[in-house]
């Protein structure tokens, strides 16, 4: 197992086990995100997912419960169930998800870039309705939906 840097949207991921290396796809991912960051809200039709948190403090929507979780927290996201996170944290989050299967790992490289440099990428600004559009679509081939806006 090698270990391999991804920029995806504004988060440095790392994975630490792809899917690929063992029998049940299995793929864990450890990501760092600036403050602030929150994806849209969205639903895994094919994979629970397990955040573990490492640094930082989070806000968690799971099924429109809003959880708070810091170092050390584990939260799931069950499939088929809608969540998001928000790092509420000035410094940032540092977090671990598990997932099988490997559509999340999966649209993770498609949508994102390999890493030049392990740290942050540029911030991105909000984006375009068009690229909203387009993440979607990408997110759709690996049964994400996205249904609902970023945490605010």
């Amino acid at each position: 197992m090698t270990s391999c840097q991804i920029w995806f949207l504004n988060t440095l991921v790392d994975i630490h086990v792809s899917e690929a290396d063992g029998k049940d796809g299995i793929s864990v991912l450890e990501h760092r995100a600036p403050f602030g960051d929150s994806p849209p809200l969205h639903v895994h039709h094919t994979e629970d997912e397990i955040f573990h948190i490492i640094d930082g403090e989070f806000r968690m929507n799971i099924a429109g419960e809003i959880r708070r979780c810091g170092p050390g927290g584990i939260l799931l996201a069950p499939k088929g169930i809608p969540h998001t996170y928000r790092v509420d944290s000035s410094t940032g989050g540092r977090w671990i998800t598990v997932t099988a299967h490997g559509d999340f790992e999966r649209f993770v490289r498609a949508a994102g870039r390999r890493a030049e440099r392990v740290e942050l990428p540029p911030l991105m600004g909000p984006p375009s309705p068009e690229a909203i559009r387009h993440l979607a679509a990408l997110a759709a081939k690996f049964q994400i939906e996205l249904i609902g806006e970023p945490l605010q």
